[in-house]
């Protein structure tokens, strides 16, 4: 359900991808490992259209995604994928349920619904008694937790997360681990993981390694 072909991108001087062939299937989890500055996180955020290749195509669920650009790209990002990121990225004035319901409300869907649905989420991954809290008032792994919510609730066909546990102690690292392996198995979620997590990376069916811009073996 997601391919990128191709794929080259340059930061001034330095050639950060060179020529990344990839694939993801529909409800794998895919780990991708390497050594800082391999391009490990580049990769991510252009398969994420959050970032062009200067080179390439990226296509997911058959549409040509590099090729969107403006507001049909900012509407496909909002429907079609999730994002989990090292640091939570939550709204400091909005509760945890609010910080969920954003991107739904986002997409233009009904304000009950959406609220619905967040606290569905909430509710399955333990947080049914601080869906009113801010995130001052939550723990790092509760922040998290609040995280995957949101990225979750608009049912996107992928969830990109890079380094998700990184900035979590051991415990909370294992609890994302088996969310993510629980979210797959009951929901056919399919997620591609940036990660210096070798535990992590290898709880999923495929590990792609990066070195110098390119995937070296699979």
């Amino acid at each position: 359900m997601l391919t990128g072909k191709n794929i080259y991108k340059t930061y001034g001087s330095v050639q950060v991808l060179k020529g990344v062939d990839i694939s993801v299937d529909k409800g794998q989890i895919v780990s991708i490992v390497g050594s800082s500055g391999a391009g490990k996180s580049t990769l991510l955020h252009i398969l994420g259209t959050l970032d062009k290749a200067d080179k390439g195509e990226v296509t997911m669920d058959n549409v040509v995604v590099s090729s969107l650009q403006g507001k049909k790209l900012a509407a496909f990002r909002n429907r079609n994928i999730g994002f989990v990121f090292q640091f939570h990225h939550l709204l400091p004035e909005f509760t945890a349920i609010e910080n969920v319901c954003i991107p739904g409300w986002l997409a233009g869907r009904k304000k009950k619904e959406v609220e619905e649905k967040a606290a569905e989420w909430l509710n399955l991954l333990g947080l049914k008694d601080r869906i009113e809290n801010k995130p001052n008032q939550l723990s790092g792994g509760e922040q998290q937790r609040v995280a995957v919510a949101r990225a979750l609730i608009n049912n996107p066909s992928i969830v990109f997360a890079d380094e998700p546990t990184g900035n979590l102690d051991s415990a909370n690292a294992k609890e994302l681990h088996q969310l993510f392996l629980d979210l797959r198995k009951k929901y056919n979620q399919t997620f591609l993981i940036v990660t210096h997590n070798e535990e992590l990376a290898h709880l999923g069916d495929r590990v792609l390694y990066m070195k110098d811009g390119k995937i070296v073996n699979s």
